[in-house]
């Protein structure tokens, strides 16, 4: 396996275990401030760290070896997709992310995937272009932002540091205000590879 694309599997792999960490401590019903509440988080933003950091080193080492390839254009924006819809499903079900806003980026997800399966079997690998690649700036960006409101909550910071509910409710509504972000970003990066790949999709209807 090239090593551009070990990165890209270690990105797939650490999806299924950010959604599994964060999710135990609500499974067994742990309490804020538990060992295992606070251990939660302890592991799950290092590791959506260092899962974001093989996002740059699979694209790093596919230039730095010549290991550009079809396979890997398609194989780093779907790894992107695996993790980040991972923690967003996360993240809606503790209310962190509304879900009007996640529908609508699960549809341009799923809808994108579609355009690049259809453009391959044209013989076309649509890599990401920089709309794309901004958007996901925002998807990282939003993830930690979610994140650190819930670390402040299992961790018990909100008690020890007197954090009412106006200022949690702030926090919130910043967090909104990324993911709405991201939806705009999500549909103005689609209707740019629209016009740019769409031309395949009508010679395939």
């Amino acid at each position: 396996m090239k090593t551009s694309n070990k990165f890209t599997v270690a990105r797939v792999f650490s999806s299924p275990i950010l959604f599994l960490i964060y999710f135990i401590p609500v499974w067994t019903k742990a309490e804020p401030g538990s060992v295992l509440a606070i251990a939660s988080m302890v592991l799950s933003i290092p590791l959506l760290a260092a899962a974001e950091l093989t996002d740059y080193f699979d694209g790093h080492y596919a230039r730095l070896h010549n290991e550009v390839s079809d396979f890997g254009k398609m194989f780093d924006p779907f790894a992107d997709v695996f993790l980040h819809l991972s923690m967003f499903t996360c993240f809606v079900f503790s209310g962190y992310m509304p879900v009007c806003f996640y529908i609508p980026i699960l549809y341009r997800e799923f809808s994108q995937n579609f355009l690049r399966m259809v453009a391959a079997k044209s013989g076309t690998a649509i890599a990401a272009r920089q709309g794309g690649k901004v958007k996901t700036v925002f998807y990282v960006a939003s993830c930690f932002v979610a994140l650190a409101q819930e670390t402040l909550v299992r961790t018990g910071l909100v008690e020890i540091f007197g954090l009412n509910n106006f200022v949690m409710d702030i926090f919130r509504y910043v967090g909104y205000g990324f993911f709405g972000v991201c939806v705009l970003l999500a549909y103005t990066s689609f209707i740019d590879y629209l016009k740019n790949f769409g031309k395949i999709l009508k010679e395939n209807i």
